[in-house]
């Protein structure tokens, strides 16, 4: 019995062999063409068949995608782009540097001598004139002195002018008459020292400008060097600031400098170079420079915090804004708008500012550069200028 099964299971292995086979091969040549290879009874050529012919072709009329309206081939719609036109714009080298606001003149107002303050007067953070008292002091001693030296050359001026009388009698001798003239001229020497000692007593502005805070007050006694107040001149400002010793060839007298700080978000000052120092630092290996700066609102103070912009080899460039850029690997290029295509041109590059950058080369004045919308142009594409539009 078991011998008569085994051709049975030997040929039903066979035939399952073969029927798959032929399912795989009738998988992938489905849509043979008709006089291939078929499925028999040509079932699946059939249906392949059916199928070939009823697939579209890929760019036939029928197909999606094509030109609307079976236009011709290539067309392609105008790309919305924002243009500018290239102009003229100043550009310059610049060296940054830190600075320090000091006055056009400042000095310590003190007194020259020991004395008691006898009146004060100026307001605190006031403005004076040239020449305005500023402090009193007790000025009892300087007077008499005053009197006792003038009524000395009172006397002296008497003396003398019996002393021109009698010479010319011999009755006075020429040695006396000399001791006379010495000691007339004596007191008149006092009398100035006299005068000088009482005007000591009054304290002037030795020019105009704004007056800081008193730190005196009246009757306090004091003495030569002791600090009355602060007076500065602030109509002009001065900055100093160091430059590296490699920059010394740009640096001259005259060159504009632009100042801002923290204080003043957004403002600038503008000033000029008004000096060099004459030597260069050894430890640094840099050069003072000095600018003054118009303060004419008194914005900046003494002693503030300022960055420096030095601005050298002004001249006027190509300018145009870093978006309209379009670096490929080492090159820059920009798309310039050319009766309504866009021209791709290669440009050389040169000073560079937050947002704009300087065209050495590739822009002439007057053309139009597409500023906003370059990702999607192409060399020659058509463009539709918003900025042109009305």
């Amino acid at each position: 019995m078991s011998s008569a099964r085994n051709p049975i299971v030997i040929v039903s292995l066979l035939l399952a062999v073969l029927s798959s086979g032929w399912a795989i091969y009738a998988t992938r040549h489905a849509g043979s063409p008709a006089g291939g290879m078929g499925a028999p009874g040509g079932a699946s050529s059939a249906g392949g068949a059916a199928r070939t012919a009823g697939q579209a072709r890929p760019g036939s009329p029928g197909m999606s995608g094509g030109p609307a309206g079976g236009g011709p081939p290539g067309a392609s719609m105008p790309i919305s782009v924002v243009s500018r036109e290239v102009s003229l714009q100043p550009v310059a080298r610049e060296l940054r540097a830190l600075g320090t606001a000091r006055a056009n003149e400042a000095v310590e107002i003190t007194a020259k001598t020991s004395n008691i303050v006898a009146a004060i007067r100026f307001s605190d953070g006031g403005r004076v004139a040239k020449g305005a008292v500023l402090v009193e002091l007790d000025s009892a001693q300087a007077r008499a002195d005053l009197a006792a030296a003038q009524a000395a050359l009172t006397e002296s001026n008497s003396q003398y002018q019996r002393a021109m009388e009698l010479l010319p009698t011999q009755s006075l001798s020429k040695s006396q008459f000399d001791q006379i003239v010495a000691t007339r001229a004596a007191n008149a020497a006092r009398v100035d020292a006299a005068k000088a000692r009482l005007e000591d007593t009054v304290i002037r502005a030795p020019f105009g400008g704004r007056v800081g805070l008193r730190r005196v007050s009246v009757g306090s006694l004091i003495s030569p060097g002791t600090v009355i107040t602060t007076l500065d001149d602030t109509s002009v400002i001065k900055v100093d600031f160091a430059i590296p010793e490699n920059n010394l060839t740009a640096l001259r007298v005259g060159l504009p400098v632009t100042a801002g700080s923290t204080a003043y978000q957004g403002r600038t000052f503008k000033g000029r170079v008004t000096s060099l120092d004459s030597r260069i630092d050894a430890t640094s290996r840099a050069v003072l420079v000095r600018a003054e700066i118009p303060n004419g609102d008194g914005a900046l103070k003494p002693g503030m915090f300022l960055n420096v912009e030095l601005l050298r080899d002004q001249r006027n460039g190509i300018v145009i804004p870093e978006e309209s850029l379009v670096p490929e690997q080492n090159r820059q290029y920009v798309y310039v708008v050319v009766n309504g295509n866009a021209q791709k041109r290669e440009v050389r590059t040169g000073l560079r500012r937050p947002g704009s950058v300087e065209i050495v080369e590739g822009l002439a004045q007057g053309e139009r550069i597409v500023v906003e919308g370059t990702v999607k142009l192409r060399e020659g594409g058509p463009v539709r200028d918003l900025a042109t539009k009305t």
